[in-house]
């Protein structure tokens, strides 16, 4: 038996011309060479000799996921000659379909192997998986072991890990240092060790490199506050602060590749519980810039805490600023819960992600930040309301509202994103998901590092 089981891509073609000793097995098998499906071909002796897998138009990055999981406990080997960049996307894919959740369930069966070629990028393979597993397996623990602490210390390990400069402002300091709106959001839990509102900052890189700032909505989970969502509503909410394991994970491959920027990571990490303190409907905060905001649904909260970050981040004025949350329902209306949502005030920088995002197979699609919607968040007795007048258009309305917080930024890009698969696709398992840090990544990379 060899060291490694062979891993061949075939056509129907070739499946005729190559393999007519093997036609009856193939026959029985019901393989017909369609891309995607694959077949086990055993050698006299009954082992497994070779696997067929049908050739798909084009290769990407999901093209072996599938099998990652569902192929015998063997070590597996390609034979095709395949380029830098597919031999890369094609074994990224099946080690991010090897990914599990195991934090409270141990899973004894043993996965497959796959031997990379010497063509693949394994230094870029290893970042963006660890990074990938990183952001799933944030999200995909529940609020009990993931409050704005814990969410904390995860976002500490990672930056003792780098050797980045690490700090993180608590409950009632959050006042002192002019944070208002994530306290104000947090509040109900401001007594709490583990549950009291924070701000998370981390600090890497040369600081005299162009500045990358990285904000994350980290709110760890969404009850809706006085507007309490449905029992079906609040069932993922977990996932709520998927915004800011994303900008762990997009900060991780940043210092883990060694891309020279001066890097910066704000989350601000709160959970929107309910108490007698809680903020109402109607209220009026002052946020940290000095804005007004009216309180018009106490379930608009992620764009509250997020707009003290962004205010303090774009102080610094860096090269590029980029926020990630799970944000609105109507971006998932829009777009499906497949593909993150993008808003951009910088076209060049837009297509930039764009372009990006197809060629590592990590797709977003752009909605417009378009200014007439920006007068339904007129408020009477403030300078803006947190949700618009109408139930149209949420996303751009709330992307509308960030943008009110970046003090003119340029450019600013701001994900809007579900950060969990709905359903199991090749790569993909249900759960947790990063959801266009790769095109993030390969965006900055190539603006920065080039």
């Amino acid at each position: 038996m060899p060291s490694t089981i062979p891993l061949s891509f075939v056509t129907e073609d070739q499946i005729k011309r190559d393999y007519v000793n093997q036609s009856v097995w193939l026959e029985m098998s019901g393989f017909t060479g369609t891309a995607g499906s694959y077949c086990l071909l055993p050698s006299k002796e009954g082992e497994l000799e070779r696997v067929l897998v049908g050739k798909p138009k084009a290769f990407d990055t999901w093209t072996l996921g599938r099998l990652a999981q569902t192929l015998p406990a063997q070590k597996y080997s390609l034979v095709d000659d395949f380029s830098p960049e597919i031999a890369t996307k094609l074994c990224l894919g099946w080690t991010l379909g090897q990914y599990r959740f195991t934090r409270y369930k141990q899973l004894a069966d043993a996965l497959p192997e796959l031997e990379f070629p010497e063509s693949a990028d394994q230094h870029y393979i290893t970042a963006a998986a660890e990074a990938t597993y990183l952001v799933r397996d944030l999200i995909n623990t529940p609020a009990l072991d993931m409050g704005p602490k814990n969410l904390a210390d995860a976002a500490e390990q990672l930056a003792d890990r780098f050797n980045a400069q690490y700090s993180v402002t608590v409950g009632e300091a959050l006042l002192e240092s002019n944070y208002p709106m994530i306290y104000a959001v947090g509040q109900a839990n401001s007594h709490s060790s583990t549950q009291a509102p924070r701000l998370i900052d981390i600090r890497w890189g040369n600081p005299d490199a162009p500045k990358v700032t990285l904000v994350g909505k980290g709110v760890c989970f969404d009850t809706g506050g006085l507007n309490m969502k449905s029992s079906a509503g609040m069932k993922l909410m977990k996932k709520d602060m998927g915004g800011s394991a994303q900008v762990l994970g997009l900060a991780k491959m940043i210092m883990q590749l060694k891309v020279p920027v001066a890097l910066r990571v704000l989350i601000p990490a709160v959970e929107n519980s309910i108490s007698g303190n809680s903020t109402r409907p109607s209220d009026v905060l002052t946020s940290r810039q000095g804005t007004t905001v009216e309180i018009g649904n106490t379930d608009a909260e992620g764009r509250l805490v997020l707009a003290d970050a962004l205010s303090e981040a774009s102080s610094e004025s860096p090269e590029l600023l980029i926020d990630c949350a799970t944000l609105t329902g109507a971006a998932r209306v829009a777009v499906g819960a497949e593909i993150a949502a993008l808003f951009c005030n910088d076209e060049t920088t837009a297509t930039a992600l764009l372009q990006a995002g197809l060629k590592t197979d990590d797709p977003l699609w752009q909605l417009p930040l378009h200014e007439p919607y920006r007068a339904m968040l007129d408020s009477k007795v403030a300078d803006l309301n947190n949700i618009s007048s109408t139930p149209y258009g949420g996303s751009i309305t709330a992307a509308l509202f960030l943008r009110e917080f970046t003090q003119n930024q340029n450019p600013w890009i701001h994900i809007d994103f579900m950060a969990y698969n709905m359903r199991g696709l090749p790569g993909r398992p249900e759960g947790g998901e990063a959801m266009g840090m790769r095109a993030l990544f390969s965006m900055i990379q190539a603006r920065f590092a080039t």
